[in-house]
């Protein structure tokens, strides 16, 4: 039996969630414009422990999401899982925040492209098939009239993350392009599954090494706090 506490606080969701085997059992999330990471995270984390009647020596391992996203929200994830990690002696699992948004569409063919927005024209991006399995590297990328221009031209492309607007205004009006309803944020809940697969692979991070995934300097990055 294996419970994961699964940490996302890549956005202004400070997201938290308990899974067993790979099933979400309990989730505590607020999303907050202010970013209260720092005030809601801990006592989310012993919200979703105490509701699921366990205790915190009974977790397997933490799964953190690695970005890209928020400098200071990932550093306060980040430093929460690395020190429960710690005190515990149990694994760090690091789930990318790209992957964790385009698991909350599930198609049948094309191609998913997660996107967070960046600054000025740019976008945070990266291409999954159905299967979610890695098309397009994680990569900041400027956003003008021909992005993935390559990719639509045989695929519908599903878009969903807070980049979308900027890619429907400015990438070329075309019929292969679909866009999510509503702004998405990334959400411990999409983090169950692949934080178990990952335990049962053992695919674990090294506490004294492992960093977020900012993809580029965060100074210049205005969705940062």
């Amino acid at each position: 039996m294996s419970y994961i506490l699964n940490i996302e606080s890549s956005s202004t969701n400070c997201s938290i969630s308990l899974s067993k085997n790979g099933e979400l059992i309990s989730v505590k999330e607020k999303n907050d414009e202010k970013y209260s990471h720092s005030t809601k995270l801990h006592s989310y984390i012993n919200e979703v422990i105490s509701d699921s009647s366990i205790t915190l020596k009974e977790l397997s391992a933490i799964a953190v999401s690695k970005g890209p996203g928020s400098y200071t929200g990932l550093r306060i994830g980040v430093a929460a899982a690395k020190g429960l990690c710690f005190s515990l002696d149990i694994p760090l699992i690091s789930v990318s925040t790209l992957l964790i948004l385009s698991k909350q569409i599930k198609i049948s063919s094309g191609l998913i492209i997660p996107v967070l927005d960046a600054r000025r024209n740019e976008v945070y991006s990266a291409i999954y098939d159905v299967n979610y399995n890695l098309v397009k590297e994680e990569t900041p990328e400027i956003i003008d009239n021909k992005s993935f221009d390559n990719y639509s031209k045989d695929n519908q492309l599903y878009f969903i993350g807070s980049g979308q607007q900027k890619c429907r205004e400015l990438i070329e009006s075309n019929n292969n392009l679909i866009f999510h309803d509503k702004e998405t944020l990334p959400s411990s809940k999409q983090m169950a599954d692949i934080s178990y697969q990952k335990f049962l692979s053992s695919d674990f991070e090294d506490l004294a090494y492992f960093e977020p995934a900012y993809l580029k300097n965060f100074i210049l990055d205005s969705i940062n706090r």
